[in-house]
C-alpha cells in the first residue's frame, strides 16, 4: 500500500517533525507499506478557481495525481487563526470527491496554545466525511510546548499518541484492503 504522509503547510518545521516521528511509528507496525513524504511547500500553488484541471500548472497537476495515487493518508497541518492554512484547503478543492473514499486517513494538528485543538474536529473532519475517507477516531494534537527549540518532540504523551495512532492506522490499512472503492451507490 502506498501511504502518503501529508504536511499541510508551506511554512514552518513543526508539521513535518510530527510526520517524521510518524513515520518511525508506522515502520515499527508494518514495514512493508510504502511511506512517502509530500510537502505542499514543494509545489508552486494556483488557486482553484473554476478552470478546466488541464489549465492549471504541472505542479498542481503532480499534486493531484500523487494524492489520488496513495492508498491511505496522514494529515498533518498547523492551526493558524483557528483554521486550516489555506493552501491545504485549496489543495483539497483540487480532489475529485471519490479522491479519498474509503482510503484509510489519520490527522495530526499542531497550534501554538490548547484552544485550538477543535478546529480538527469542526473543520478538517467535516472535510474528510465529504470525501468519505476512513478516518481514524484518534488525532493527535500538539502545541509548542510539545517541542524543543529544534522542533523535537519532548512530551512523551504526545509520543504514546502518535504511537496509538499509528497503530489503529496501520488496522484501518488492512482493514481498506478487502473494501472496494467503487460504490453501489452512485454518490
Amino acid at each position: 500500500m502506498k501511504i502518503l504522509l501529508v504536511d499541510g503547510t508551506i511554512i514552518g518545521r513543526k508539521t513535518g517533525a510530527i510526520l517524521e516521528q510518524v513515520e518511525q511509528y508506522i515502520n515499527e507496525f508494518d514495514g512493508d507499506l510504502e511511506i512517502t513524504q509530500l510537502h505542499l511547500a514543494d509545489f508552486e500553488h494556483q488557486f482553484v478557481d473554476g478552470r478546466p484541471f488541464d489549465q492549471y500548472n504541472d505542479d498542481m497537476k503532480k499534486l493531484v495525481k500523487t494524492i489520488e495515487e496513495a492508498d491511505g493518508y496522514i494529515l498533518a497541518t498547523p492551526i493558524f487563526q483557528g483554521s486550516i492554512p489555506g493552501v491545504l484547503k485549496n489543495t483539497f478543492d483540487f480532489l475529485h470527491p471519490k479522491a479519498l473514499r474509503y482510503k484509510p486517513v489519520s490527522i495530526v494538528a499542531n497550534g501554538g496554545t490548547y484552544q485550538h485543538h477543535l478546529v480538527v474536529e469542526n473543520q478538517l473532519k467535516p472535510i474528510l466525511d465529504y470525501f468519505r475517507a476512513l478516518v481514524t477516531p484518534n488525532y493527535v494534537y500538539t502545541h509548542a510546548g510539545h517541542f524543543d527549540k529544534d522542533n523535537n518532540i519532548i512530551d512523551e504523551n504526545v509520543h504514546e499518541r502518535l504511537r496509538e495512532m499509528s497503530r489503529v492506522f496501520v488496522k484501518y490499512c488492512e482493514l481498506s484492503k478487502d473494501l472496494p472503492k467503487e460504490t453501489i451507490d452512485q454518490h
